[in-house]
């Protein structure tokens, strides 16, 4: 079994920066890795960015590329969310969720695991 606990959301104005945090804790996937999804009102869920469980590999999706960064801090078993230039469309609850399977998760199904969501709202 793996548990994430994300933390980090608030409210912030157009163009600032947040860091959002999962730590993770249980059992651990030589092959898996961990990804944040978001879900804003009324959407469907969405892939942000997702990184391997040795933290050497990573992919962030297209429509925060740029702005958004992943990264882990092996020795706090903490996967971050780096969020900069921050815009009212990035207003969601953020995920973080556990894999088995880094190369093909993509997608919300792919992930067994889930924390239970951080609020991020973007608003002046």
């Amino acid at each position: 079994q793996v548990h994430l606990e994300e933390s980090g959301g608030s409210l912030v104005q157009p163009g600032a920066s947040l860091r959002l945090s999962c730590v993770l804790s249980g059992r651990q996937f030589s092959q898996g890795g961990v990804g944040w999804f978001r879900q804003a009102p009324g959407k469907e869920r969405e892939f942000v960015a997702k990184i391997n469980w040795t933290g050497q590999r990573t992919f962030v999706a297209d429509s925060v590329k740029g702005r958004f960064t992943i990264s882990r801090d092996n020795y706090r078993n903490t996967v971050y969310l780096q969020m900069d230039s921050l815009q009212p469309e990035d207003t969601a609850v953020y995920y973080c969720a556990g894999t088995r399977d880094y190369t093909n998760s993509f997608a919300s199904q792919a992930y067994s695991y889930w924390g239970q969501g951080t609020q991020v709202t973007v608003s002046s």
